[in-house]
């Protein structure tokens, strides 16, 4: 476990799936964490329940990612009540699957409102609240290097666009030593996409590893890039995708 006592973290989107796996890891290695939510007080304040009765500390805000206002006061927010924000993982994200000459706008302006204008958003006011020797992370996806079917053209830029703009945030950012990562998860065993759901034959085909990613093995790789070991990791893509993109 990475220690991380003493450190503030913001985790956009940690009310469910792997967002409030990552909150549960960070806190249990010591970081105070706040999280965003959009629509789900009771799931967001279940998540702060299970942080404090393992002994930990957490904070819910509510904020939709298409709002940037939100997102904004939601970093400035997690900043007052911490004094800081040491780590920022930028999780929130939606998928809209669709043949592009059916992609509506209406469609195409939410994918980029919540997958890259929101982490721009959270990012820059974070790095604005972040002493030198931060941790940013992105959460993006194996689609940015492999889409193998139709209809995902759209979640592939947005999740390609994370990529660069992480590229390029290491070098904004390097002479504060904070660092700027992107985990790039497959397939993962969630509400939102179970491994028993109507893709899991096809994402299985896909798999080198013939199962499903757990939440806990992406808050693990989190958890590893915001602790003290990593701290020379910077402007990286890292896969954990069980091999889809192999």
């Amino acid at each position: 476990m990475a220690n991380l006592s003493g450190r503030a973290a913001l985790v956009t989107g940690g009310s469910r799936g792997i967002g409030a796996a990552i909150v549960k890891r960070l806190a249990s290695d010591g970081a105070q964490v706040a999280f965003t939510y959009s629509a789900s007080p009771d799931q967001a304040q279940q998540v702060v329940d299970q942080v404090q009765k393992a002994g930990g500390k957490a904070i819910a805000i509510k904020a939709d990612a298409t709002d940037q206002a939100a997102v904004r006061s939601a970093v400035q927010q997690a900043a007052k009540e911490f004094g800081k924000i040491d780590i920022l993982v930028n999780n929130a994200g939606i998928a809209v699957l669709a043949p592009i000459a059916d992609f509506s706008e209406a469609d195409f302006e939410r994918s980029l409102s919540v997958n890259v204008r929101s982490v721009f958003t959270a990012t820059q006011e974070a790095v604005r609240n972040m002493p030198d020797g931060g941790r940013i992370i992105h959460i993006g996806s194996t689609n940015a290097e492999r889409m193998p079917f139709a209809g995902g053209s759209v979640y592939a830029l947005t999740k390609g666009a994370l990529a660069s703009f992480t590229q390029g945030l290491a070098r904004d950012l390097g002479s504060r030593s904070i660092t700027v990562n992107n985990i790039q998860p497959g397939p993962v065993d969630t509400d939102l996409n179970p491994a028993s759901g109507p893709f899991a034959e096809t994402m299985l085909s896909l798999l080198a590893l013939k199962r499903y990613g757990h939440a806990d093995e992406i808050a693990g790789m989190v958890s590893y890039l915001a602790g003290p070991e990593a701290g020379y990791i910077t402007g990286a893509s890292l896969l954990i995708d069980g091999g889809f993109a192999a």
